[in-house]
């Protein structure tokens, strides 16, 4: 059975410049640009709500209604305003023509599960690994277990099991997850120093008063 996509419906897009996509926005629609395979890049507006819902998780296939017709599309980018939050803050956003069977290069989410050994903490040094993959089975994230790993164990890039069919493009020694043991807190030698150096400031003072006493 053939997968099911959730699917965006479209309008052509016929007006251009900062200032239609602003009135476009006003009531709710995103410029969208889709392209890819070699054919010309349709210029499109989609509901803003409908977006932020499909948006949400990385990678997204979405199946694009387009005059009657249906397109197949992988959201490519998305440019946010750095300001708003939620809804509005999309402003446009690119998309790029996918066919069942072929491969695309998307940057996919690492998730870590798992509790490491008592006593330690995880670094998360690589959030996201790059890979070659099938357009219409991209993973919505790669789990990496750092259950009971001790201290000084690391997983690099090329330790962690991939989806089937899918090839590593980040540098295999590139590490992902390292195992430490947090530094001790250094706050008692720090409060220590502190009033060494308030005592020996004191002493300083005390010995300047004496001296202007003698003088006088």
């Amino acid at each position: 059975m053939a997968t099911e996509y959730d699917k965006l419906e479209t309008d052509i897009r016929e007006s251009f410049g900062k200032g239609a996509a602003r009135k476009l926005r006003a009531v709710g629609k995103v410029p969208a640009v889709l392209y890819g395979h070699g054919t010309e890049p349709q210029h499109l507006t989609v509901d803003a709500h409908a977006l932020y819902l499909l948006v949400r998780r990385s990678n997204a296939i979405i199946d694009l209604q387009i005059a009657g017709k249906s397109q197949l599309a992988l959201v490519k980018d998305v440019q946010r305003n750095p300001v708003l939050q939620g809804m509005p803050a999309i402003e446009h956003i690119d998309l790029v023509i996918v066919k069942r069977g072929e491969k695309v290069t998307v940057d996919v989410p690492v998730h870590l599960e798992g509790e490491s050994a008592p006593g330690t903490i995880s670094n998360h040094e690589s959030t996201s690994l790059s890979i070659e993959v099938e357009a219409l089975h991209i993973p919505n994230s790669i789990t990496v277990s750092i259950e009971g790993l001790e201290e000084g164990a690391h997983i690099v890039a090329s330790a962690i099991e991939l989806p089937k069919g899918a090839v590593l493009l980040t540098d295999p020694d590139t590490l992902v997850v390292g195992i430490v043991v947090p530094a001790a807190p250094q706050l008692e030698d720090e409060d220590a120093a502190a009033a060494e150096g308030e005592t020996a400031a004191a002493a300083e003072e005390a010995a300047e008063e004496s001296t202007e006493g003698a003088s006088e």
